[in-house]
């Protein structure tokens, strides 16, 4: 199965979180952040503007970003786990 998001929605896949502090102290899972990184998996075609222009979408398949920490849903597909959001819900790509 493969997901396909709609107009300007975006899948991606969290980056684990460190499971270890940069002073090397093993973190438990409750301690640990929830991770804004994550990686582009696919992305719809872009949104419809009021002219009735479609806005193209300024992420790619692949590409690293910050997104909003609690935003999207999250989804489960053969095991593994997504989220779909918005791409206004994406703050930055990472170089």
């Amino acid at each position: 199965m493969k997901l396909n998001p709609l107009s300007n929605r975006v899948v991606i896949k969290f980056v684990e979180a460190e499971e270890k502090t940069s002073g090397g102290i093993f973190l438990t899972a409750a301690a640990q952040e929830k991770p804004q990184v994550a990686e582009v998996i696919a992305i719809g075609p872009g949104k419809v503007t009021d002219n009735g222009a479609l806005a193209p979408m300024t992420v790619k398949v692949g590409d690293k970003v910050i997104a909003s920490k609690y935003a999207g849903t999250a989804v489960k597909l053969d095991g593994t786990e997504y989220t779909i959001l918005s791409e206004d819900d994406i703050l930055a790509v990472v170089d």
